[in-house]
């Protein structure tokens, strides 16, 4: 109980809850304008480090520890520098914020899948995948209007629990530093994704490493996406994903958006022009349609103003016990 009033007292909470609550408001609504994400140079340098030392000539082990070394050598300077640039700011919450600026993930998400939808109605298919395409990993040369509106939904519930939550909850309580040094896993994580052959066992430690991360921030939003279908099965629900929770994947996001929305998710993909198959989702629903996509946003985002107010609420809480002691 000590260590908990520490933390609520502490002046640091109630500053880095306020300036997280800024930078969300900066973030909504820059997104409306500027889709270009700030990292965007960080992962062209990513995709050209595994050019360079990923080689397929070498064995697993060779490439899980090229990969490994890749992520220390490309980490470790950055946050170093940035570590002792600080020394010298005057202004920290400036500093702070901007930071933070860098490492969250933007609000367009939204915005850029009720387009993709409103060509899908149009059935301007061609023009969906072109949209698609740069949020995506997978290849979508090949995608029917279905798998268009399953892969939206299946990006944005992820992405928004990477960019957002995951990003905040550290900024919140570790600071700036952990915040972007997550941020910048996360990027090379998209970079040397393992669904993608070639980076089957060079991606593998940054992979492990973004799991154990974002295990306890990803739970707090599926249990906020659970409480959003309060009115439906919701300890039904809770049962048939209860199972996913102690798992150290994503799986248990796209369980509960499935379920909420009655429709099956995720199954077979292609990236690069290869077939994966992952774990299928309420595989006794109905495939999703374009209008699933907007529903899901909606879904999605009521789940993350929940946290904006618990957000709020956390930073009111601490300034008035603060103010008291």
């Amino acid at each position: 109980m000590q260590y908990l009033s520490d933390i609520l007292t502490s002046p640091y909470l109630y500053s880095s809850a306020l300036t997280l609550l800024l930078l969300l408001a900066l973030k909504a609504i820059i997104g409306h304008f500027i889709t270009q994400q700030p990292l965007a140079f960080f992962s062209f340098y990513c995709q050209r480090l595994a050019d360079k030392v990923n080689k397929s000539s070498n064995s697993a082990r060779q490439q899980n520890i090229s990969g490994l070394i890749a992520v220390l050598v490309t980490l470790i300077p950055i946050i170093a520098i940035l570590w002792l640039f600080e020394i010298f700011i005057e202004v920290q919450w400036l500093w702070h914020a901007f930071l933070l600026y860098f490492a969250l993930g933007n609000f367009g998400l939204t915005k850029a899948n009720k387009v993709i939808a409103r060509e899908l109605v149009a059935n301007n298919t061609y023009q969906a995948k072109q949209k698609v395409a740069p949020l995506l990993l997978r290849d979508t040369e090949q995608l029917s209007p279905l798998g268009i509106s399953k892969a939206c939904i299946e990006m944005q519930v992820l992405r928004s629990s990477q960019l957002l939550v995951c990003v905040g909850f550290y900024f919140l309580f570790f600071g700036p530093l952990v915040a972007l040094s997550f941020r910048l896993l996360l990027e090379m994580h998209y970079a040397w994704n393992i669904k993608i052959y070639r980076f089957v066992h060079f991606g593998a430690a940054v992979n492990h490493i973004i799991k154990l991360l974002q295990w306890l921030p990803s739970r707090i939003f599926a249990l906020l996406l659970l409480l959003g279908t309060v009115g439906q099965n919701t300890l039904l629900y809770w049962r048939l994903i209860r199972g996913k929770f102690f798992q150290t994947n994503n799986n248990i996001l796209l369980h509960i958006l499935s379920l909420g929305l009655e429709i099956k998710l995720s199954g077979v993909a292609m990236y690069s022009g290869n077939k994966v198959r992952k774990a299928s989702f309420n595989d006794h629903a109905r495939q999703p349609q374009t209008t699933d996509i907007i529903h899901a946003s909606k879904r999605i985002n009521y789940a993350l103003y929940i946290l904006v107010l618990l957000l709020l609420l956390i930073g009111v809480t601490s300034y008035s016990i603060s103010g008291l002691t």
